[in-house]
């Protein structure tokens, strides 16, 4: 197995997902896709589109948690037992999602095959982001987990394509996952663009670049 710090940040080994089983069901922009609250039995794999995770605690806005892409896997929680979503997920722009049973991905699991392996080290790197995740809001500037947090979302790393676009992000939506107000947030976003490291506009998106010995010693 892979050590944690090398895990992949994408399901490997599922081109179009159809290894998996299932069923593909279309949703438009800003569809729900299922509802914090609501019975957990299905997971949910990205083939075209992106999604967005927002969790709500009590007496406490709606916060998002995730933005993921083509090839993410989602709802795993209830492999973990919770019978309840612990989370609202909306479908960013129009995309098709693979829908897997809960006892079909556990079948899938307990065999030993490359499936199944593929499968366990993309869960346990799902953990790892959690965990990873709560404790950059402890340690680190709100400038360092919104370098993080773009990287991530455009997938960037020190092996991979210098510049990436993803999916339209509000600057309200990024201070949300970085814990910070959206003005300040937006701050940080206008010194990264006047530096180089990303460039955006209403109609374009956003689109991330990895400077060398820049922004990847945020990682």
């Amino acid at each position: 197995m892979k050590r944690m710090d090398q895990m992949p940040r994408r399901l490997s080994g599922f081109s179009s997902g159809a290894s998996l089983g299932g069923k593909v069901l279309r949703y438009r922009k800003e569809q729900n896709i299922y509802v914090q609250g609501t019975p957990a039995d299905t997971l949910f794999y990205i083939q075209e589109g992106g999604v967005r995770l927002t969790t709500q605690t009590k007496h406490q806005p709606s916060a998002v948690t995730a933005i993921l892409g083509v090839g993410d896997l989602f709802g795993e929680l209830c492999l973990a037992g919770y019978p309840l979503r612990m989370s609202t997920a909306v479908a960013l722009t129009a995309s098709s999602i693979r829908i897997i049973k809960k006892e079909k991905m556990l079948q899938m699991l307990h065999k030993k095959n490359k499936i199944s392996n593929s499968l366990v080290v993309y869960l346990l790197s799902s953990l790892k982001k959690y965990r990873d995740h709560v404790s950059e809001l402890l340690t680190s500037s709100v400038e360092q987990r919104l370098v993080r947090v773009l990287l991530r979302l455009a997938h960037l790393y020190r092996n991979g394509p210098a510049v990436v676009e993803i999916p339209k992000v509000t600057h309200q939506v990024l201070a949300q996952m970085v814990g910070t107000t959206s003005p300040r947030g937006s701050m940080y976003m206008e010194r990264f663009r006047k530096q180089g490291f990303i460039n955006y506009d209403r109609r374009s998106g956003l689109e991330v670049r990895l400077f060398p010995g820049a922004a990847s010693s945020h990682l």
